[in-house]
């Protein structure tokens, strides 16, 4: 499927490896045409041979936590990484409700970012919707994934009104 969509634009493609060690496909991945690759912190028993082998491919990192993984977890990566992503729901499937704590964690680790005088972008990923989407970015967000909300129904009609939200 990534092939296939690479062949098709030239778009930043962010891509979410939800599998155990994925540090096993990072190079069919980047090969495929993904510009950054996003693993679970949880996934694997060597975050940084992990984030070195991205690096090794020339392709961007970035790191993924769960909601019950403290944000204090991606600290020792942040200066290693492209990106961090702050899993809002529990992963595996669409259309649940954003757990609100996890964006306390998203100011926690907005403020790690900034302390430390770095440019990591901080993505939220869950339960993401209109009603929400202003305190995400609030809290320190700066990379949105609405899944659901977005294309449930009119798809046109949804990403216009997160755009003007977001305004």
């Amino acid at each position: 499927v990534l092939k296939a969509v690479r062949s098709h634009t030239d778009m930043f493609l962010d891509v979410h490896l939800m599998i155990e060690k994925p540090e096993r496909y990072v190079e069919e991945f980047a090969a495929c045409g993904a510009d950054l690759v996003n693993f679970h912190l949880e996934a694997t028993e060597d975050v940084e041979g992990c984030i070195e082998k991205i690096h090794a491919t020339g392709k961007k990192a970035g790191i993924t936590i769960k909601p019950a993984t403290p944000a204090e977890a991606v600290e020792p990566y942040l200066e290693r990484v492209d990106m961090v992503l702050v899993m809002t729901v529990e992963p595996g499937f669409g259309g649940q409700k954003l757990i609100p704590e996890c964006l306390d964690k998203v100011q926690v680790i907005r403020k790690m970012i900034n302390d430390k005088g770095l440019s990591t972008d901080l993505e939220v990923d869950g339960g993401i919707n209109l009603d929400n989407v202003a305190f995400a970015m609030e809290k320190g967000a700066n990379v949105i994934v609405a899944g659901s909300a977005v294309f449930k129904d009119d798809i046109a009609a949804n990403a216009k009104a997160f755009l003007n939200r977001l305004q």
